[in-house]
């Protein structure tokens, strides 16, 4: 399955670097941040970006409702968890 927008669904230096690894392969990457996390360097580095909500991370990273709505706004194809956060929940990948 082959797709061209990815949404990053973390943040910080992994954010980053799957970014970067998007922009390598010509994939179109979309970032989430929380409130908090507005001004972070990754997010002027990816093609889009979608707040998910406030600092809390339960409430913003780890939120699935949130990350996969910012997913149908933007028309991403694809979601990355990256690590931690959804990428340890099982019951993310269900959903999708």
């Amino acid at each position: 399955m082959s797709f061209e927008t990815l949404l990053v669904a973390n943040r910080g230096e992994i954010a980053l670097s799957i970014i970067e690894a998007c922009r390598e392969l010509g994939i179109r990457s979309i970032a989430v941040h929380s409130e908090a996390d507005a001004d972070m360097p990754y997010l002027r580095l990816a093609d889009g970006s979608v707040c998910i909500g406030p600092a809390e991370p339960t409430k913003s990273y780890l939120n699935i409702a949130a990350i996969i709505s910012a997913a149908e706004l933007t028309g991403a194809e694809a979601i990355h968890p990256g690590y931690g956060f959804l990428a340890e929940d099982p019951h993310f990948v269900e959903v999708c």
